[in-house]
């Protein structure tokens, strides 16, 4: 047979075999017309088929896509509730599918109501709810100015554990803008700021729309209040509501790579995880570490830390040693397998982080077996016995894994930790943390050793997420093309009358298509070789040293 021949559709098939066959022929061709005549011959009976829940689903499901076909939309609506009265009829039980199908039939109508309805019986029929079933109802409410309604539906979706994107996010914020509900923009604006990390297109045009009508003053907060509750949620926002006097201006601009934005010389954050949040990580490694470590060796190792906290970054020992080793037994070396003039690896990691950091050493995390290998050979001992000598080197004991205990020290004490590890293996995956990307984005410093040097690749000095400011002003990144921080479109948000407002820096400045666009040519600092001195604590504040 010519490989171009059409497949023969197979004989003798019995009616329902028959009429399935058609069924999804017509649903793959997105054919409403030629379905509902399936349809209405198997409801008339001229067709030994008894319709299953399948069955139905396909029909409401072509029903609510052909809602986007001007010349389909009214057929669908005509005959998708029919299609879902003779299910119930029937005794078939509509599930998620189905009531997803229908919500969207009843929202086109402009019915929200029902489709809210729908929501609710399906719950009550003890079967979950999915983003796509709450949508109809949401959007319709919006979209028909019904603040207090979408605001409902979105209580009811939280208490359901269905958790909102930027879609619904960006309708909520619009509803509430067009309706005048500051208070609730405010709301939504932070939980948009928790969700996405750099908005559309058109979630940065609602947002410009609203401060530019809205002009009320907001609250007055004492500084170290809002100071204080910046440094708990881990920078880059408050949460505390409006701040600040006048009328807001909007700009789009871009942010130096050093983090000042060039519009309004504001200093954008490195947002880190909040303090509740760096609890709830710590308790989690723990519970984990305990459950898969001897656990007197990890409780030990807690008790030692707790004495011991004054550091300000880890070492995660073994990747260092093994950078770019290929050894045939899996060996650990301290010095690369080409001898560079700067000396062993290791030891290079350890002194530059001591340099920067103002005389302190860090720690190391080194499991015991690789110790015992590196004192094998002379030259390596004199680190060995120094990094003891100063309570630079923690030893992990037989059978323990070691990367529980760099995870969990740098989490603790809330610093920064050098590892060219990806940190997705299993046992990080075990966390299953939210937050745990944006963690390491605040903390992690990656490394190379590029013919002798050792470059540290520091956390960027800010980070692309929405962020609200101690003055009240805001800046949000917009989703893009561009990938380096500097090419990044960003709205500045800022009150005209604040009277201590960052007047702007000289800069190099480059025209876009519309001139109002900026873009600074510098290097990133991110990339830092072994010559600077610059301090690197990740701390968000100082701690004062524990009692050894």
């Amino acid at each position: 047979m010519a490989a171009t021949q059409r497949k023969k559709k197979p004989k003798n098939q019995s009616a329902e075999a028959q009429f399935n066959y058609n069924l999804n022929s017509h649903s793959k061709s997105k054919d409403l017309r030629s379905a509902l005549s399936l349809y209405d011959s198997s409801a008339a009976g001229e067709t030994a088929v008894r319709l299953s829940q399948h069955h139905f689903n396909t029909l409401l499901y072509l029903c609510s896509i052909s809602l986007a076909d001007p010349s389909a939309k009214d057929l669908a609506l005509e005959h998708g509730f029919r299609i879902y009265d003779h299910m119930v009829a029937s005794g078939i039980k509509p599930n998620e599918a189905s009531i997803t199908s229908v919500a969207r039939l009843a929202a086109a109508k402009g019915d929200g109501g029902y489709a809210f309805d729908l929501v609710k019986n399906l719950i009550a029929e003890k079967s979950l709810p999915r983003l796509r079933t709450y949508d109809p109802a949401l959007f319709c409410f919006c979209e028909k100015l019904e603040a207090d309604k979408a605001f409902e539906v979105e209580e009811h979706m939280e208490s359901n554990g269905v958790v909102l994107e930027e879609a619904e996010l960006a309708a909520l914020l619009k509803v509430s803008s067009e309706t005048g509900k500051q208070e609730k923009v405010y709301e939504y604006l932070q939980k948009l700021r928790k969700a996405v990390r750099c908005v559309r297109q058109e979630t940065a045009d609602v947002i410009r729309d609203w401060f530019d009508r809205f002009d009320c003053d907001g609250v007055e907060l004492d500084a170290g209040l809002i100071r204080d509750a910046i440094a708990r949620n881990g920078g880059g926002w408050h949460g505390l509501g409006w701040t600040g006097e006048g009328k807001w201006a909007v700009e789009r601009g871009r942010v130096g790579v050093d983090g000042k934005c060039l519009c309004c010389g504001e200093q954008l954050a490195c947002a880190d995880i909040a303090e509740e949040e760096t609890e709830i990580f710590a308790r989690s490694i723990t519970g984990l570490a305990l459950d898969r470590e001897v656990k007197a060796n990890f409780s030990e190792f807690q008790d030692w830390l707790e004495k011991n906290g004054h550091y300000e970054a880890i070492i995660d020992a073994a990747n260092v040693g093994l950078y770019q080793q290929n050894f045939s037994e899996g060996g650990f070396s301290i010095s690369q397998v080409v001898k560079f003039r700067h000396g062993k690896q290791l030891d290079a990691v350890v002194k530059e982080l001591y340099n920067r950091n103002g005389k302190k050493w860090p720690l190391i995390v080194l499991h015991n077996k690789r110790v015992r290998a590196l004192l094998e050979n002379a030259s390596n001992r004199k680190f060995i016995e120094e990094w003891k000598e100063n309570g630079a080197l923690y030893t992990t004991p037989h059978g323990s894994n070691d990367d529980w205990y760099w995870l969990y020290a740098a989490v603790k004490l809330r610093c920064l930790l050098v590892t060219n590890d990806e940190m997705r293996d299993h046992i990080f995956e075990l966390l299953g943390s939210s937050f745990f990307i944006k963690w390491k984005e605040r903390h992690q410093v990656k490394y190379t050793f590029a013919k002798g040097t050792l470059k540290l690749q520091m956390p960027a000095p800010f980070s692309v997420v929405i962020q609200e400011s101690e003055k009240g002003s805001w800046h949000v990144p917009i989703a893009g093309s561009d990938t380096e921080e500097s090419a990044q479109t960003w709205l500045c948000i800022t009150r005209t009358s604040s009277a201590d407002k960052t007047p702007k820096e000289s800069m190099t400045m480059e025209a876009s298509e519309n001139g109002h666009e900026n873009c600074c040519k510098s290097h990133h600092p991110s990339d830092v070789s072994d010559s600077k001195t610059t301090a690197i604590t990740g701390k968000r504040k100082e701690r004062s040293p524990s009692h050894s």
